[in-house]
């Protein structure tokens, strides 16, 4: 029987020493900076590849695992088949239970609708703040270099190497030609 972390942030800036604190004692710990909203994720993956019959996965926090029930409820019954159970430290559930395997389900369906909830707010806000001219949205980086990217190109630099040597990306290149 092995124990098995699993910890994620979503971006490179974040950090996960609190989550790699906390699960410490694991015997081997799968980690990864990525999205919770992509459900194709390596580390995830291979994590999920690796568990055998009578291993336990631990997270931190069951948002850390996934974002929406639908996919959590996948991960779950996959741990399920492969006869391994899933520890939710900051809830203290443990899926090996039937109260476990319930409370797992409810906690992720209440958790995908206040993430709904939380995206509705946001946009909502967005239109207010663009209604009272509040909001402009992000600048756009590659309207202000437009001069260096047609100077770059009469050079004869290529597109990708242009993109690449202003940190703009290939699509922006083409919008300013």
């Amino acid at each position: 029987m092995a124990v098995v972390g699993y910890a994620r942030v979503s971006t490179a800036g974040q950090s996960l020493d609190v989550q790699l604190q906390a699960l410490a004692g694991c015997d081997v710990v799968f980690q990864e900076k990525d999205s919770g909203a992509k459900t194709e994720r390596e580390e995830l993956k291979r994590m999920l590849e690796y568990v055998r019959e009578n291993d336990v996965v631990k997270v931190t926090k069951l948002c850390r695992l996934a974002r929406n029930t639908k996919h959590l409820l996948e991960i779950v019954e996959l741990l399920d088949e492969k006869k391994v159970s899933l520890q939710v430290l900051n809830l203290g559930i443990d899926t090996a239970s039937p109260t476990g395997r319930l409370m797992v389900t409810l906690i992720g369906a209440i958790a995908t609708f206040e993430r709904q909830l939380l995206l509705e707010r946001q946009a909502e806000g967005i239109r207010l703040a663009k209604q009272k001219g509040k909001y402009k949205g992000r600048k756009p980086t590659a309207r202000a270099k437009q001069v260096q990217v047609s100077e770059l190109l009469a050079g004869g630099m290529s597109k990708s190497q242009v993109a690449k040597e202003l940190g703009i990306s290939l699509s922006s290149i083409y919008r300013v030609i």
